[in-house]
């Protein structure tokens, strides 16, 4: 890890528009429901080198975050605004991580 460096907002923009183009419609239309202005959130365990991770949408109790260590869009859930609460390593892609996110409140 000597050499990571948190990912830019410029950069961060660009995995979203990557993701977005990669969307059907419907995925589309979900992600404009839950999206929210990337803002960057404390974790506790990993997060503190990079001043935290990019949470980049919200629904209900859940976040949808950037993890720039693992290179990859996370689901975790939260109980105080502005903090994520489980550190997570999965390397998805933005619209493979809205899929799990839409397949878990259909079945809610």
């Amino acid at each position: 890890m000597n050499s990571w460096k948190p990912i830019s907002i410029y950069e961060l923009n660009m995995e979203i528009e990557n993701g977005l183009k990669k969307m059907t419609q419907v995925q589309v239309d979900y992600w404009q429901k839950i999206s929210i202005k990337p803002e960057k959130w404390i974790e506790k365990e990993f997060g503190k080198e990079g001043g935290g991770f990019w949470v980049v949408a919200i629904i209900g109790d859940l976040a949808v975050w950037y993890n720039d260590i693992e290179e990859g869009f996370n689901i975790s859930t939260f109980s105080t605004y502005g903090e994520i609460s489980g550190y997570k390593a999965e390397q998805d892609e933005l619209q493979w991580t809205i899929n799990k996110l839409k397949r878990h409140h259909n079945t809610m």
